[in-house]
């Protein structure tokens, strides 16, 4: 399965949030700026392309199923999006080759909004991953932030990093989560009904979000691993022995997880000067999330416990 937020038709567990943003907009009270914020693999992205689908295929011929939260993949707003060609969408993320989203991309999208719109549909600016913004992109994106173009939306996602506060003070911030039942079921249905033959229990955790449970199944099955014959204590070694983290984005964040969790698990066999190492690297790991800061010495100095 394909998980790619731009191809995914149906939406899952964030039924409500969508509701939220349909009723702003049904009653023109929708904000022009908005900020998605959430632990990474909720599915915040994907929220974004149902929203923005569900306004521009309104008056198309296969409009957004908002009784189902599904996409008409007939619809010609959905088509235009998945070849990346839609006049009502800009889309900003991180390349993969590069470590920050930097200024030439936000050049490049006030050029594209000081073009006249090819119809009188709203404009969208979705930008993922924004605590991966340069300081000059952000500098050049708050003007446009500032005084947006008519009929023109921003949605900017944030990864529960730290975000300048000039920029996060501009929106209308939009805190996502899902509960632990709500993210194993996703998941479960990510894996077509097969995850507790897939994952060993002892992997699941409240930590997990359906978009990470998911990819840890994907990077096992192109790894060759058996996820049913590993534990958690296992698995975080053979991920930080062979530095999987730093050829998968998602495994690093994974690890992140793990590690808190391990220590939970382990807590209650240990006496309080445990809680101390315990608050360390929790420290350690917030420091590291929010900063960008190189994940290399954390990981060894954990493995090395």
């Amino acid at each position: 399965m394909n998980l790619e937020p731009i191809s995914q038709k149906k939406l899952h567990g964030l039924e409500i949030y969508f509701n939220e943003l349909k009723e702003l907009h049904v009653n023109n009270k929708l904000p022009n700026k908005i900020l998605l914020s959430g632990q990474k693999g909720l599915g915040k992205s994907t929220f974004a392309y149902h929203f923005i689908n569900y306004i521009l295929s309104i008056n198309e011929e296969f409009p957004y199923d908002i009784s189902n939260n599904e996409i008409n993949e007939n619809n010609k707003s959905y088509k235009l999006t998945l070849n990346k060609s839609n006049p009502n969408l800009s889309l900003i993320d991180i390349n993969i080759e590069k470590k920050f989203i930097d200024i030439s991309q936000i050049r490049n999208l006030i050029i594209n909004l000081n073009k006249s719109s090819f119809n009188d549909k709203p404009r969208f600016v979705l930008i993922d991953n924004i605590e991966f913004l340069n300081i000059n992109a952000i500098n050049a994106l708050l003007k446009t932030l500032e005084e947006p173009s008519k009929n023109t939306f921003f949605i900017l996602i944030n990864n529960n990093k730290k975000v300048l506060p000039t920029l996060s003070s501009r929106c209308l911030n939009f805190k996502i989560s899902l509960d632990n039942s709500s993210s194993n079921k996703i998941a479960n249905i990510l894996l077509d009904n097969k995850m507790d033959e897939i994952i060993n229990k002892d992997l699941v955790n409240y930590y997990s979000t359906p978009g990470n449970l998911y990819n840890l199944a994907k990077f096992a099955k192109e790894n060759k691993y058996d996820l049913l014959n590993f534990d958690l204590k296992k698995l975080l070694k053979i991920l930080i022995e062979k530095k999987h983290y730093k050829k998968n984005y998602f495994i690093k964040f994974i690890i992140f997880d793990f590690i808190e969790y391990y220590f939970k698990k382990i807590s209650v066999n240990f006496s309080s000067n445990f809680f101390d190492k315990y608050s360390y690297y929790i420290k350690r790991i917030s420091d590291t999330k929010r900063f960008n800061l190189d994940e290399d010495s954390l990981f060894v100095e954990f493995e090395e416990e």
